[in-house]
């Protein structure tokens, strides 16, 4: 073992106290406890992943579910602070997230989706079509109660966001492809969301499809063109705004989760293996059917990858809000609630084993 391996390892030794003791109390069935132990261990393990370079990337999922192991054993503490109900947050919130996104944007970007519209028209399509189906063909197997059903769908029927765009850059994939993909998703996402969601969990929950185009028109489109308007009037010129807005954006993704989860709890509790399976399942084949699918049209590596992180990865945080406007953030809330950190944790997983391994077509430029 060499010196500097010894001191990293040392971060890990409060993560496995912590994990200890909490399995000490859940056998003795002290559950006071237990939801404290829980997070910090969760916490503790993120601090220790952050000084690692191969695993950085897992640091901000564990963040997340220690907040929502925290919201699980103490879900009073996120449904309101006094008379303030913490869900009303939500809307406000991934309206910031999405001017975020638009902040980043430049022209330059945007000029990716005219130099290769067709591996961009096959990534929305992808994204568009075999997310939802999937969605619509797990609820038609498992016997979910219509709203957390629903919530399925939504999850599929919702565009990339910009944790795909992380994972490609980590994945070495083609990282102003999988911009291009999110963008034109996301603009796209006021009409293909409610239609989706109209045919496909229309006979789970009502849809009105124009109350739903002008709700996600209000949480995606005007923010991001706020966002835009800013980048190309004030980028650089507020550099304190520039620093804080990614930090922003994970803080607020964070309390939308930890926000739905409590509300969602008592449901999760009957639901939530069986749910993580088929999110699981929803999750992994749009990665596995994104690659394959792009591996046929003879796509290179570098787009192949770039395309199955943007058909697996969805904007659950949308979804969450979408689910909140619907009236059932407690319902269909829950599978975007569980799509997000799990996301995470796989597109992590996939990008940096991909990391490792060159894509083959850089090979003939060597």
């Amino acid at each position: 073992m060499t010196k500097n391996t010894t001191p990293q390892l040392l971060y890990y030794i409060p993560a496995i106290i912590l994990l200890i003791a909490y399995l000490t109390c859940l056998g003795l069935q002290i559950s006071l406890a237990q939801g404290w132990l829980l997070m910090l261990t969760f916490m503790s393990l993120a601090l220790a992943f952050r000084i690692q370079p191969k695993l950085k990337g897992f640091a901000f999922p564990l963040i997340i579910f220690g907040a929502v192991s925290f919201a699980m054993y103490y879900p009073q503490y996120f449904v309101s602070v006094g008379n303030f109900k913490l869900s009303k947050l939500i809307i406000p919130l991934l309206q910031v997230i999405m001017f975020g996104m638009g902040s980043e944007l430049s022209l330059k970007e945007l000029s990716a989706i005219f130099k290769s519209p067709k591996k961009v028209l096959v990534g929305v399509v992808c994204h568009y079509t075999v997310m939802p189906l999937i969605g619509f063909t797990l609820v038609s197997i498992f016997n979910f109660p219509k709203e957390i059903a629903a919530g399925i769908i939504l999850v599929g029927c919702c565009p990339s966001g910009l944790a795909s765009n992380v994972m490609s850059f980590l994945a070495r994939a083609n990282l102003a492809l999988s911009i291009a993909v999110t963008t034109i998703s996301t603009l796209l996402a006021p009409v293909f969301t409610p239609l989706l969601m109209r045919l496909l969990a229309g006979r789970l929950v009502p849809v009105d499809f124009s109350k739903m185009a002008w709700d996600t028109a209000n949480v995606v489109i005007f923010p991001i063109l706020a966002g835009l308007l800013f980048h190309m009037l004030l980028r650089g010129k507020v550099k304190w705004l520039d620093r804080i807005m990614p930090s922003i954006s994970m803080i607020g993704i964070a309390l939308i989760i930890v926000v739905i989860t409590a509300a969602g709890r008592d449901s999760l509790l009957k639901v939530g293996l069986l749910l993580i399976l088929a999110v699981f399942i929803h999750n992994t084949l749009g990665f596995t059917l994104g690659y394959w699918f792009s591996r046929l049209m003879r796509f290179p590596e570098a787009d192949c990858r770039t395309i199955s992180l943007e058909v697996g990865m969805q904007n659950s945080g949308l979804a969450s809000g979408l689910a909140l406007l619907m009236g059932g953030m407690a319902t269909i809330g829950l599978a975007p609630a569980v799509f997000g950190p799990l996301m995470n944790i796989t597109g992590s997983t996939l990008s940096t084993w991909w990391h490792g391994r060159v894509p083959v077509d850089e090979y003939a430029n060597e």
